[in-house]
């Protein structure tokens, strides 16, 4: 009897004792030296490293900061466009792919240690609680925004929250204090910068980046102009950094009639995957120019090179980037995330317009800045395998969109003081500053601005002020940095009043590739 109970007990004995063979033998791991000899777990040597830093360096160490240094030399021996995204990048990371975040929708620049809000987004939080162009944001919840140098960062921080959120700002306005509730909510971040008619029957449409919301903001804006009567498109792609590649593909099928394919994409652990137009589109037919310069990259490209193959637009400007690569977001398990490169894009007729990173980063990103300058008449490249498109034409890749049609760039206005005038951002300064100050300016229409408003009369004596303060002559300028110049603080105060809008109606007035795009429209 004694020895069939001892049976039936025996497996759960022998159960017991193995797990508590395994629990000691796992916290007598850290008191053995060279423990990896006795156990079978294999560590990477980079791990091993970071644990010996953590555990036995001399002073404190940041491991996480060593971890994330690694990271970024590993992956700095792959492409340029693969990179790591620390975890407390993450957020405003893909803040930018949705084109959308959680906070109060404002814009704000720190100057003498405070925030001033220079623009509240129309129909945003913000707007709806009362703040106005000139703040000063003081605090923030429990937080002083004022008297510390804190970063735009640790701002942002502070204001985003989880939508319905609240947060109480004491605000500065007419030197005196009052107090502001909040409630956070979604502030999209829009996609087009400009729709509006250009000439009668003319539209332009500017498209700064595609996020996931930038099919849908640009059938609206399409939409508009179609039942104003729109029969001619200029497309700005100038600057646009890419983004979502589908987002560009829906947008191309609106321009291209049939079973077309738009893109291709593939790599050594990704299959061949085509991209087709597959509906009617809105604009299939009307006469169509597309805008790119040397900041139009990857799904720009994309875009351009579709239309361009297939015979659809007249591409002008500049040489694009040359970014051919797609990458694919990887989320890890301390929150950070990897967007890896996983396949090659290819044109319609098969060209993959990558430019060589073979002799580093930064040669790659260096070319850029020495084909920008390189001289007004921009020579435009003509590498790699030629290809011929249904009308005939030859195009080439393997190092960016080249144009139809190449307009230069006049460096003649990039003085040095131009150059520091840009970088320490006293430009953008004066639109604030010069709005604050001239309240009356807000009474001007766009066409009265735009014909009537004269810096050098209203403006130039305040701007001289502000270079001053910086240690910063204006009297003896060139006549090209001059004229550079006034142009560009009368844009800094359309923009403060209109936004992207106005700025760009202004600007395109005086644009000498929007000139080239409207003589071939017409």
């Amino acid at each position: 009897m004694n020895k069939r109970k001892f049976n039936i007990w025996l497996p759960f004995l022998i159960s017991v004792a193995m797990v508590a063979g395994i629990f000691l033998g796992y916290k007598m791991r850290e008191t053995i030296p060279n423990k990896n000899f006795f156990f079978l777990e294999k560590r990477k040597p980079i791990e091993q490293i970071l644990d010996l830093i953590n555990n036995k360096y001399v002073d404190s160490a940041n491991v996480q900061d060593l971890a994330d240094t690694a990271i970024t030399a590993i992956l700095s021996k792959l492409d340029p466009h693969s990179y790591y995204i620390p975890a407390s990048k993450v957020e405003q990371a893909n803040d930018d792919i949705y084109g959308s975040f959680y906070g109060i929708g404002i814009e704000f620049e720190i100057y003498n240690d405070t925030l001033n809000v220079i623009n509240v987004l129309q129909g945003g939080p913000a707007e709806s609680a009362g703040l106005q162009v000139g703040d000063l944001i003081i605090t923030g919840g429990d937080s002083a925004l004022a008297g510390k140098k804190r970063s735009p960062d640790d701002i942002r921080k502070i204001l985003k929250g989880n939508r319905g959120s609240l947060i109480k700002l004491g605000i500065l306005r007419n030197n005196k204090m009052i107090y502001l509730n909040v409630a956070r909510d979604q502030v999209p971040v829009s996609s087009i910068d400009a729709a509006y008619f250009i000439e009668p029957s003319v539209g332009f449409m500017r498209i700064n980046k595609f996020s996931t919301q930038t099919y849908r903001e640009f059938m609206i804006s399409l939409d508009s102009l179609k039942k104003a009567g729109l029969k001619k498109l200029i497309l700005d792609l100038r600057d646009n950094g890419g983004g979502v590649m589908e987002e560009a593909v829906e947008i191309a099928d609106e321009f291209l009639s049939g079973d077309k394919l738009i893109t291709y994409t593939e790599g050594l652990h990704s299959p061949k995957k085509e991209y087709r137009s597959r509906r009617l589109g809105q604009f299939e037919t009307g006469p169509l120019v597309v805008l790119i310069n040397e900041g139009s990259a990857s799904a720009s490209e994309i875009l351009a090179g579709a239309l361009q193959d297939w015979d659809r637009a007249t591409i002008v400007g500049r040489r694009s980037f040359g970014k051919g690569l797609v990458q694919e977001q990887f989320n890890l398990n301390d929150n950070s995330a990897l967007r890896l490169t996983v396949a090659r894009y290819f044109t319609p007729l098969g060209r993959s317009i990558q430019r060589s990173y073979a002799n580093g980063i930064k040669e790659y990103y260096g070319e850029i800045s020495a084909r920008f300058m390189q001289d007004s008449a921009h020579i435009d490249s003509s590498k790699g395998k030629p290809f011929k498109t249904p009308a005939g034409r030859i195009l080439y890749g393997e190092d960016g969109i080249n144009p139809d049609v190449s307009v230069g760039f006049d460096t003649s206005h990039y003085g040095l003081t131009i150059y520091k005038i840009f970088a320490r951002g006293l430009v953008k300064d004066f639109g604030y500053r010069y709005r604050i100050l001239n309240p009356e300016i807000k009474n001007y229409s766009i066409s009265d601005f735009k014909n009537n408003f004269d810096i050098e009369r209203n403006g130039w004596s305040l701007f001289k002020e502000l270079a001053l303060k910086d240690s910063l002559s204006v009297e003896n300028l060139k006549p090209n940095d001059k004229s550079f110049l006034i142009k560009s603080l009368k844009l800094s105060v359309a923009r403060q009043l209109w936004q992207n809008e106005g700025y760009f109606e202004i600007m395109n007035s005086d644009d000498e590739v929007v000139r080239k795009a409207l003589t071939i429209l017409n």
